[in-house]
């Protein structure tokens, strides 16, 4: 379509506590890690509660399960009582604000975009530094005058309003955007008029895992019927609809384009070709593997002609070629490959394969002048190809060097484009490119007072408990000693086919500054090795990405690089349940732990929200008695125990996440407090009016990163250096 379209609906786990009644009666105190202050920290008593559930025969406690009730009373004197506590402990850490300062000063340069045009107009985002959210501008050609075209930071005081999604018609005339509030994933949508930047009058609510496609003066999109008062942050979403809205109606006039009332559990998205001409409709029931059908655009009420069936291989519409579909699909290619698809022929018998699999991943394809730009993923790093139309590769596009390229941005019938490149140590920096004299030049270059040639990256490849060579990517000062007395932090994600590539932190920054080690593990269960090292990572192989990161941990202890006194470790979301499966199975390898937004109750996630389209990866608890043993040995809320000596942990969770619900932190941090016997605190930072992440505007960011750097620095013993 007008972009290759991913349904990637966030990483989270939910699991159900140990078998049998926990006593917290003994543990209610810990005191701050012993090269802090002689001090205790009184957790606040958490109810517990007689539920208890059966899984193929055994019975499983959840004395929790009262947290996961978001409206509830008892709830938010919970989250209030948990947040007294956690900001007691920071606020006496004494370089907190010196943290915060330096973020803030590093932070303060201007930000851009890249450039995409419509119409005769070019729109780009910057952010001149400290704003909370990014600001769209317009200007009429390259060398026009920039004018603000949207600023987000005017849809609300606290800059917790943000823009999610955005589209411009092709023509230029309309402009359609999303937004989100308190980081939400529900949006609602309004609509501009491109020329006189009026707002118009036409509103669209409950819009969710949804694109902004334009078909002539009005778009496609996905939405739920509006959800029970009271549910709207953890009712499970089901009975995905594609509408059709027309500038000038109203919602309730909007056409049906398609529903499917005997899967609820199916999303659906519809989106156009760049010359409208078709329309293609996905259909997904997880975050990976859809089916594809597909209708001319202009056909009115004619059924669409399936294309792909089943939910095994990805398929994705590029754009049409002509009367052909240029398709990205793994059917019969792991690694991704580029077929042609006659929808009036759409039998696999009459496919013709345009660029075969090749040895490295294929990542992205774009359609510039005349042209095909095929991004591959090297050992986790870009590299890029040109093709003609047949599939005959003319030449490489060259690259500043090892890292992430994105963002092409440029039209099928026009020679310009641009795209973005960084790297760990390479701020993001946006280029002009000539596709006909494959010619890249600087168009905006960061301004970030950072000298990256102060740093070094290796990427080493180390083995996994089983054998298999990981890669993983390490970043520090020039220099370093390997005397296993370094500061290191560790971070990972190794799910739903998502690749850690190399790309430029501001928040990371604050560690190398004061010399810490940043290692990146590319695990099992992502896609730097297409879709064989995805499903190595899932299900009943999930234990794959947990060794994988352990055994990073360790490759970097016994290398030199830093000691089990001196590492942390950090992921988000997936990642989350990364942390925090690894910090319960190996407590004696880390110091500190940081799970994020994590989905931590692997019995019960799929009962929230869009949890149930994550399965693909986890399996369910309800799937048989060999799926739910193998969720119930390594589920975070289910696996703490009594008399163990945890890491210093910081959960971090936002009160609106209504991806990975907050209950999956909730109930962790009430079962570590409950059964940890040692001095490293345990802790839980909820922020309020903030989700999953996306859209958190930069002054929470800030706080946030203040806090969590400030807590790993003090209890690794490391004292900024400002």
């Amino acid at each position: 379509m007008k972009r290759v379209f991913y349904l990637i609906m966030a990483i989270g786990f939910i699991g159900l506590s140990a078998v049998g009644q926990i006593d917290n009666s003994d543990k209610t105190e810990a005191r701050l890690s012993s090269s802090q202050k002689s001090e205790y920290i009184k957790y606040p008593e958490t109810k517990m509660v007689d539920t208890i559930n059966e899984y193929f025969g055994v019975k499983v406690s959840d004395p929790y399960r009262w947290l996961e009730d978001d409206n509830s009373k008892e709830t938010a004197e919970w989250v209030e009582a948990e947040n007294k506590v956690t900001f007691s402990y920071l606020d006496q850490i004494p370089f907190r604000d010196r943290v915060k300062e330096r973020l803030e000063k590093i932070w303060d340069y201007p930000k851009y975009g890249t450039p995409f045009k419509r119409g005769e107009n070019y729109f780009y985002f910057k952010n001149d530094g400290l704003q909370n959210q990014s600001v769209l501008y317009i200007q009429k050609g390259l060398d026009g005058e920039p004018e603000v075209f949207l600023d987000p930071n005017k849809l609300s005081e606290d800059g917790t309003v943000a823009l999610s999604g955005m589209s411009v018609s092709e023509n230029g005339e309309y402009f359609a955007y999303s937004v989100s509030r308190s980081g939400s994933d529900w949006k609602e949508v309004f609509f501009m008029d491109v020329k006189s930047k009026e707002k118009l009058e036409d509103h669209l609510e409950w819009m969710k895992f949804s694109g902004l496609s334009w078909k002539d003066d009005g778009i496609y999109y996905s939405s739920y019927d509006a959800p029970e008062e009271g549910e709207e942050l953890s009712g499970k979403n089901e009975f995905h609809k594609v509408y059709y809205h027309k500038i000038g109606s109203t919602q309730k006039d909007d056409i049906l384009i398609y529903e499917n009332e005997k899967f609820p559990l199916r999303n659906y998205y519809a989106g156009t070709t760049e010359d409208e001409s078709y329309l293609i409709l996905t259909e997904t029931e997880s975050t990976s593997g859809n089916s594809l059908y597909v209708r001319k655009a202009d056909a009115g009420d004619k059924d669409f002609t399936l294309i792909a069936e089943g939910f095994d291989n990805d398929y994705h519409v590029i754009d049409n070629i002509d009367n052909m579909l240029l398709v990205y699909t793994n059917d019969n290619a792991p690694r991704y490959r580029l077929v042609l698809i006659d929808p009036e022929k759409p039998d696999l018998e009459n496919w013709k394969e345009l660029i075969p699999e090749q040895k490295d991943v294929l990542q992205s394809v774009s359609l510039i002048g005349g042209k095909i730009v095929a991004e591959y993923m090297h050992d986790a790093a870009s590299k890029a190809y040109i093709y003609d139309y047949n599939g005959k590769m003319i030449e490489e596009l060259s690259l500043p060097g090892i890292g992430s390229m994105s963002g092409m941005s440029g039209k099928k019938d026009e020679d310009m484009a641009f795209y973005s490149f960084t790297s760990f140590t390479f701020p993001s920096t946006i280029f002009k490119y000539d596709i006909l004299k494959n010619r890249s030049q600087v168009y905006r270059k960061s301004e970030i007072d950072f000298d990256g040639d102060k740093y070094e990256t290796k990427q080493v490849f180390y083995k996994s408990k089983d054998g298999t060579k990981v890669p993983m990517f390490i970043v520090h000062k020039k220099g370093l000693k390997l005397n296993g007395e370094n500061p290191a932090y560790l971070y990972g994600y190794g799910g739903f086919n998502i690749s850690l590539t190399p790309s430029f932190s501001l928040t990371r920054l604050i560690l190398l500054e004061n010399n810490f080690v940043v290692a990146i593990a590319n695990l099992r269960g992502g896609g730097e090795y297409g879709e064989e090292w995805h499903k190595a990572g899932t299900k009943l192989q999930k234990q794959n990405v947990f060794d994988d990161f352990i055994s990073a941990a360790e490759y970097l202890i016994k290398d030199g690089y830093t000691s089990s006194e001196k590492l942390a470790i950090a992921g988000g979301s997936n990642g989350g349940l990364l942390v925090g499966a690894c910090m319960l199975q190996r407590p004696d390898l880390f110091k500190v732990a940081l799970p994020a937004v994590g989905v931590l109750d692997m019995l019960r996630y799929h009962k929230f929200t869009i949890g149930w389209a994550w399965a693909t990866d986890y399996g369910t608890s309800e799937d048989d008695k060999e799926m739910f043993d193998y969720l119930y040995n390594y589920s975070p809320v289910h696996n703490v125990k009594k008399g163990t000596c945890y890491p210093a942990t910081l959960i971090t969770t936002g009160d609106h996440d209504d991806r990975v619900v907050p209950a999956h932190s909730f109930k962790f941090a009430a079962e570590l407090q409950a059964k940890h016997t040692c001095d490293n605190p345990v802790l839980i930072r909820i922020e309020t009016k903030a989700g999953h992440g996306s859209g958190k505007p930069t002054s929470k960011i800030i706080d946030e990163y203040a806090d969590v750097w400030s807590f790993v620095m003090y209890n690794l013993g490391v004292e900024p250096e400002y």
